[in-house]
């Protein structure tokens, strides 16, 4: 149990700075260009892919990051334990946190996606480690039923929570630094990282102004 606890603790600290997420387009070459280029997290988010292509992929992540970055996957608990992965994303239509936790065990990261910092403290009673937050601002990128949760609300989560807050939807490298510097512990991004020509030379660009933004937090 101690090294469980350990390996958890230490998940939950490099919990940190750029937080990439790569979907069903070529996850693997995206996912290397984003950790080469300074990606602390990636997320393995392949919703049209059967579960067979997302384990496969999500074990080559695994294998590829060589512990430079977290590798994370999402919806699917059992995928996760099986590609060896550092945690697993859980949404509003995904299993309960409680579940989850189940499934994955105790040294795994766990993380919820919430609107509100209720959403965000339940999240963690129910056994969650760190909750994505957002959308932060406008997004294309994914259809969500929310209006943007803003910087104010963002600090407002990373201040009371006590734990790792990734704040996602619509950041940008022109935003990214104040996202850190509202207290953000990561930053997630598709578009901005993968859809503005060089990917490694832009995650190094993010991750760059992310860890200013951080430096600068009052």
């Amino acid at each position: 149990m101690e090294d469980f606890v350990a390996l958890h603790a230490s998940r939950v600290t490099r919990l940190r700075g750029l937080y990439a997420i790569v979907g069903d387009e070529d996850p693997i070459g995206r996912a290397r260009l984003a950790i080469e280029g300074g990606a602390g997290v990636v997320q393995v988010r392949m919703k049209s892919s059967p579960a067979g292509a997302v384990l496969a992929a999500a074990r080559e992540i695994v294998a590829l990051s060589g512990g430079r970055a977290l590798v994370i996957v999402n919806d699917r608990a059992d995928l996760a334990v099986l590609a060896g992965a550092d945690g697993l994303h859980v949404g509003d239509e995904d299993l309960p946190v409680a579940e989850a936790r189940r499934i994955v065990g105790p040294a795994m990261l766990l993380g919820r996606s919430t609107r509100t910092l209720a959403e965000a403290r339940a999240a963690l009673a129910a056994g969650a480690d760190h909750v994505g937050f957002g959308p932060m601002f406008g997004t294309r990128t994914k259809e969500i039923a929310a209006a943007p949760r803003g910087l104010e609300a963002l600090r407002e989560v990373a201040r009371e929570l006590g734990a790792p807050v990734v704040a996602i939807g619509g950041i940008t490298l022109e935003t990214v630094g104040e996202v850190a510097r509202a207290g953000a512990a990561a930053a997630a991004l598709i578009e901005d990282l993968f859809c503005r020509g060089d990917v490694r030379e832009r995650a190094a660009l993010l991750a760059a102004r992310f860890d200013e933004g951080a430096g600068g937090r009052p």
